[in-house]
């Protein structure tokens, strides 16, 4: 049988819907209007003694309704990322959050109910929930936060023109920005998605001119995007702090993941330890691309002149091929993302940067969006992305509520998915100069996916209690810098203009606290897949059941069946010590 090739192209979303004019968006506007409808039907019906069928049968309707929601949801969002400049996408987005806030204000009694509901009758219908028990038992985890129903409502209705529109604000302003760069004597517009693919250049002055150029655009708009997060940062205090009453602003993230604090605060205390791994490694690879000290533009150097592109088709081949290595169902899968349409790989101005994957129930296939440029990071990110997207097939058994696993797992597949690639890369590849590029990359992955997020997080902590004592935009950008100091202590050079850096990061916008799931998933997959290597075949179904559970067990106790106990800080360290070991190795090259 033929290989199937694939071309870069933009996905389709004509299994959402074909377009903003379609007849059946509003078809499925009025559905979920008429199943609110019914669904409203039910307060006088929740009782302490309802029966476990009437009470199934409010979930099933509850379910159908968010389905619909998330198609809605889905095909805005997605048409925004595909082109954040179409007015249709920014109306249909602001539409449709608008909708669903009331649709969540009109069917808010029952998870109230739910909350308020005693230990004994809410463990007889858990007992007959099946799928739905985590789910349930989480919404339960938020008892102690939740406020009446009149102010849940005003809450829902705030965020669509609060943070939510704060947040689609920043999308719009930062994702307009073009940058100008000298590149071979000739002035070229780029998009922040191909001004990154230089800081990975080997001219070392590229890569100085690149970031510079980065941080004069955010770093000229970095008072209007300061004052934005302050308030997105106001917003979640005067919500989760005073109203709800959460200890700190990062454990309202903890709680969603349903970690507690002490294995957060152990993980960011372990990774502060470890910092000097990172200095160790950045020294020697100064010594290895002929500097003295490394600068901050320089932490992303290749370490051998070797420039080597591959294909997009190239890419898929070798990414089906690493997954299908470790299960042939892994590479099965990510076809089907292809096969669907369902990936967007094109550069294009106007298009969001980065790379995402987009999960809209176990019904449908995700969408993957990548920037894809050639270099061998575009083809990690590609596995990584599918990862993802395997990671939510694999438990598409599970219903709406429960298939996606929380933020700290969320990052495992696609992390994985990573690991399979670069060791398929290191056994192919003949000449050392790449080879050696390969082994530098993945210690260049841990330092952005581990140290980097970390000290993301760590100013996060920093930045929301100074904006509670009315910090300014400059008091926020020096604090972001000395952070920067403590990172990199005397192994790196850091220049002023690095100072704008955090304005530039979307995640501490649009989900406070998001980017610690980075560095869980990174040191877990490091613990996984050492077990791998030492197991074998008998590791897999230990994996497998962590990936199909999806988002229907608690995260410690899943874990806790493969042998990992994330809440000792030994767990953690064992991570580093795979860090180390690859540095060790780098070291006798």
């Amino acid at each position: 049988m033929t290989e199937k090739t694939y071309t870069q192209s933009p996905w389709s979303l004509k299994e959402l819907f074909e377009s903003f004019e379609d007849p059946k968006i509003e078809e499925t506007y009025q559905t979920l209007s008429k199943n609110v409808e019914h669904f409203e039907t039910y307060r006088d019906q929740l009782s302490a003694d309802i029966s476990t069928e009437k009470f199934l049968e409010m979930i099933g309707k509850l379910e159908e309704g968010q389905k619909l929601g998330y198609r809605l949801y889905g095909f805005s969002s997605l048409s925004f990322a595909a082109n954040t400049q179409d007015q249709k996408a920014q109306i249909g987005i602001s539409r449709v959050q608008q909708f669903l806030a009331e649709v969540e204000n009109r069917t808010l009694f029952f998870s109230l109910w739910w909350k308020a509901l005693d230990d004994q009758n809410a463990a007889r219908l858990l007992d007959a929930s099946g799928d739905y028990r985590y789910w349930l038992e989480q919404i339960r985890n938020f008892k102690p936060y939740t406020l009446s129903e009149p102010e849940e409502k005003i809450i829902n209705t705030k965020n669509v023109t609060g943070s939510s529109a704060m947040e689609m604000l920043y999308d719009s302003i930062t994702n307009r920005y073009v940058f100008k760069v000298d590149v071979d004597g000739e002035t070229k517009e780029m998009t922040r998605g191909e001004l990154m693919s230089l800081v990975r250049s080997s001219d070392p002055d590229l890569r100085a001119r690149a970031y510079q150029e980065l941080y004069r655009v955010y770093g000229e708009d970095a008072s209007i995007l300061g004052q934005i997060y302050q308030n997105i940062v106001r917003d979640w205090k005067n919500e989760n702090v005073s109203l709800r009453g959460f200890a700190s602003p990062i454990s309202v993230r903890n709680t969603i993941n349903d970690l507690p604090d002490e294995v957060i605060d152990t993980l960011l205390e372990v990774t502060r330890k470890n910092i000097g791994i990172f200095h160790r490694y950045f020294k020697l690879k100064a010594g290895k691309i002929g500097m003295e000290k490394l600068r901050r533009y320089d932490i992303y150097a290749p370490v051998s002149e070797s420039d080597k592109r591959y294909s997009y088709d190239e890419a898929t081949a070798m990414t089906f091929e690493a997954f299908d290595r470790f299960d042939p169902k892994f590479a099965q899968l990510a076809r089907r993302v292809f096969d669907e349409q369902h990936v967007d790989s094109e550069v294009r101005k106007g298009k969001m940067g980065g790379a995402f994957c987009s999960t809209l129930g176990p019904d449908l296939t995700p969408w993957v969006m990548l920037n894809y440029q050639g270099k061998a990071d575009d083809v990690s990110t590609m596995a990584h992305e599918l990862g993802h997207a395997i990671h939510s097939m694999m438990a598409e058994e599970h219903n709406i509520f429960t298939q996606h696993a929380c933020l700290p797992l969320a990052e495992t597949a696609s992390t994985f998915g990573e690991m399979t690639l670069t060791d398929l890369l290191l056994e192919r590849e003949t000449d050392e100069g790449v080879k050696q590029d390969i082994l530098f990359g993945q210690l260049d992955d841990a330092f952005a996916t581990i140290i980097r997020q970390i000290y993301f997080a760590l100013f996060e902590v920093e930045a929301h209690e100074m904006i509670a004592n009315n910090a300014s935009v400059d008091e926020l950008n020096a604090a972001y810098l000395a952070n920067l100091k403590e990172e990199f202590g005397d192994s790196v050079d850091v220049s002023d203009e690095f100072k704008y850096e955090w304005v530039s990061i979307p995640h501490i916008y649009g989900t406070p606290f998001y980017v610690y799931a980075y560095a869980f998933g990174q040191l877990l997959v490091f613990a996984l897949y050492k077990r791998y290597q030492e197991e074998g075949e008998s590791f897999k179904p230990k994996y497998m059941r962590i990936l199909s559970a999806g988002g229907s067990v608690a995260p410690i106790p899943l874990l806790a069946e493969a042998g990992m106990d994330v809440t000792k800080a030994e767990f953690w360290q064992g991570g580093f010590d795979v860090i180390e070991g690859m540095v060790d190795r780098l070291e006798r090259l």
